[in-house]
């Protein structure tokens, strides 16, 4: 008898295997809704922290003081920083707080700086005291350094002495509306003595659904919007990344992001604080430092957003660039054009690719280490489309207008297998309170929301994200629903048009654009290009590069223009920046700068110099684009 039932065992774990394959139940049980939602267990957890005042994330990094004193906590630029180390100048930098700047609990406080210990000191310093952060991007000056502070209502402006330059023209606005700036260094740091505790009944009438912090947006279409942080959203949010990524205390993360957002912030800093494990932090990023500070340090996480791993793919070659400890490369953005030559040439065996938004909802995960889930943001499988199926879904949209589709009856169209829709999320009555939310801007928060969905009075938060699935359950970010363009009566993702153009040998780095065509519907495609390290514009095979682009795309999707550039242009987390270029178009009396034009006239087998008169002549007519 013992065959037939040792058989059986093994019919029946080869159909589990089989089945948990096809419809990824293992991932679906291990995610959640959205990768990282709190369990009741969590919750609890929540509910016991809030009951003893210790909602804060300096509480945490209290804690693990007290359990592991000697363990590094911060490596920056050599320093090694102790967890007690650290804890001791955080409750020196939050006395100073309290007894000479007189900040008080609940209030918001802005600061403004580069990477440094002595700025995730006053972080950390404010949250001790109760204090709400609002973490202004350093890059700003003018308008909106002096939008951000005034939109928080700040008495503080908190600054690194590193951005006085930004700061100090701003002075006589933000003096005027009552604002003192504050600057602080390393040196003026080390003459706080005062060690005494930090009083507990700060955080007396701090609740769990109290705003944390402010995180600004990139400002990219308008002025930065701030994005409420809650208490339970920023102690919950590392508090389950750290058991998702498997960080132990041994393991040590190595961030070049900035602290003001999102990313370092709550996929970094919060995390590793969680764990008990190390934060490696670089100032900025730098082809020139990143590999050895990684290196150097022990790092076994290193932490990317937007075009980083490009620009270490195109950087030259690194004696430390394999000489690592990294396991893992941790973070969200990676290119499907990027992801196995970054996996090669640094030998890092898992990409955890991520989707997620500072003022979004939901998340996706891909842990991967293959090439059945390479390229994409994450899995949905068949428990996950029964359990939350009709809560997230992708719907038709039209991109001219950015309005969704509707049918007959006036109801939203879900997207197929395979076609790209924007994301939405349902809201109840007991999730609206918490939805994203934009500091003193309802109009913003509220433009995020849209009702009659499916049925009358319904209500869905809009991502703003256009996405797919496939037919194997596989997500795949497709682009930002204002960079997606329509022409020819055709949907083009820049995204995928940008990853095509970017297979080609000559070309480092592209940012693919939607331009306005007087006479024309929808937009013409148009590609910003940096050429290769050793590559002209004399040497550039513009002919070559038309095949190219004609082998591998759509006809409606070749983009029609070129625009040769220097250098693309980033946000300060390496976002690529359309919205100037789309607004200078190609009209060559409005481009600005020493970029100079191509265009691929019709029936041309190459690119050719865009001049004034084939200009006049798209206008007028007399030449159609096809």
């Amino acid at each position: 008898m013992a065959l037939p039932i040792l058989a059986s065992l093994a019919g029946t774990t080869a159909l589990a295997a089989y089945l948990n394959a096809k419809h990824h139940i293992a991932h679906d049980l291990r995610s959640g809704r959205g990768g990282l939602t709190p369990a009741q267990e969590d919750l609890e957890w929540l509910a016991s922290r809030a009951a003893r005042k210790r909602l804060g994330i300096s509480h945490v990094l209290q804690e693990q003081a007290e359990r592991q004193p000697s363990h590094p906590f911060l490596i920056f630029e050599g320093r090694v920083w102790t967890y007690l180390e650290f804890y001791e100048r955080v409750v020196r930098v939050g006395n100073w707080l309290m007894k000479e700047v007189g900040v008080k609990a609940g209030e918001v406080v802005a600061i403004d700086g580069g990477n440094s210990a002595e700025y995730l000191m006053f972080w950390l310093g404010l949250d001790a005291v109760g204090a709400v952060i609002s973490f202004v991007n350093w890059n700003l000056t003018g308008v909106g350094l002096v939008h951000c502070v005034k939109l928080c209502d700040s008495r503080f402006l908190i600054t690194d002495e590193g951005v006085r330059y930004n700061v100090e023209p701003c002075r006589p606005e933000l003096e005027e509306m009552g604002v003192k700036i504050l600057y602080f260094n390393p040196a003026s740091l080390a003459t706080l003595s005062d060690d005494t505790p930090i009083p507990g009944d700060r955080w007396d009438n701090i609740p769990p659904e109290s705003v944390r912090c402010l995180i600004y947006t990139s400002g990219t279409t308008g002025l930065p919007k701030g994005v409420n942080i809650g208490t339970a959203r920023e102690t919950l949010t590392g508090y389950k990344v750290a058991p998702y990524l498997g960080l132990k205390p041994h393991d040590r993360m190595y961030t070049c992001m900035p602290l003001y957002h999102g990313a370092a912030h709550g996929l970094c800093v919060t995390p590793s604080l969680h764990a008990g494990s190390t934060v490696v932090l670089g100032r900025k990023f730098s082809h020139k430092t990143f590999w050895p500070e990684v290196a150097k340090s022990g790092a076994t996480h290193i932490q990317y957003v937007g075009e980083l791993c490009r620009y270490l793919l195109n950087g030259p070659p690194n004696e430390y660039e394999r000489k690592h400890c990294v396991k893992v490369a941790w973070g969200n953005g990676m290119r499907p054009d990027v992801w196995e030559p970054f996996r090669e040439r640094f030998g890092i065996p898992i990409i955890n690719e991520l989707y997620a938004a500072t003022d979004g909802l939901g998340a996706t995960f891909n842990r991967n280490a293959g090439p059945f889930t390479a390229h994409t943001i994450g899995l949905r499988g068949a428990l996950w489309h029964w359990r939350h199926g009709n809560d997230e879904v992708r719907v038709r949209m039209d991109v001219d207008t950015e309005d969704i589709m509707r049918d007959e009856r006036g109801f939203a169209v879900r997207c197929k297998t395979g076609e790209p829709g924007q994301v939405l999320h349902r809201l109840s009555e007991e999730t609206l309170a918490s939805a994203p939310a934009y500091y003193n801007n309802t109009e913003a928060t509220v433009g995020r929301r849209i009702t009659d969905v499916f049925e009358k009075g319904d209500i869905w938060f809009k991502s703003g994200d256009m996405m797919k699935v496939d037919y194997h359950g596989r997500v795949s970010f497709v682009d930002r629903l204002g960079d997606t363009f329509r022409w020819k009566s055709e949907n083009v993702s820049t995204n995928e048009v940008a990853d095509m153009m970017g297979k080609f040998s000559q070309i480092a780095e592209t940012n693919v654009y939607g331009v306005s065509i007087p006479g024309y519907d929808g937009r013409a495609g148009a590609a910003s290009i940096v050429m290769a390290d050793g590559v002209t514009e004399s040497t550039l095979d513009l002919q070559a590069l038309a095949t190219h682009a004609r082998a591998v795309l759509p006809s409606y999707a070749v983009p029609l223009f070129l625009r040769l550039t220097p250098a693309l242009e980033y946000t300060g987390t390496l976002k690529v920046q359309k919205g100037r270029l789309k607004q200078e178009g190609v009209d060559p009396d409005r481009v600005t700068g020493s970029d100079t034009l191509y265009w691929l006239p019709p029936g041309s087998a190459r690119y050719v110099p865009l001049e004034r008169k084939d200009w006049k002549a798209i206008v007028d007519g007399s030449v159609r684009l096809t």
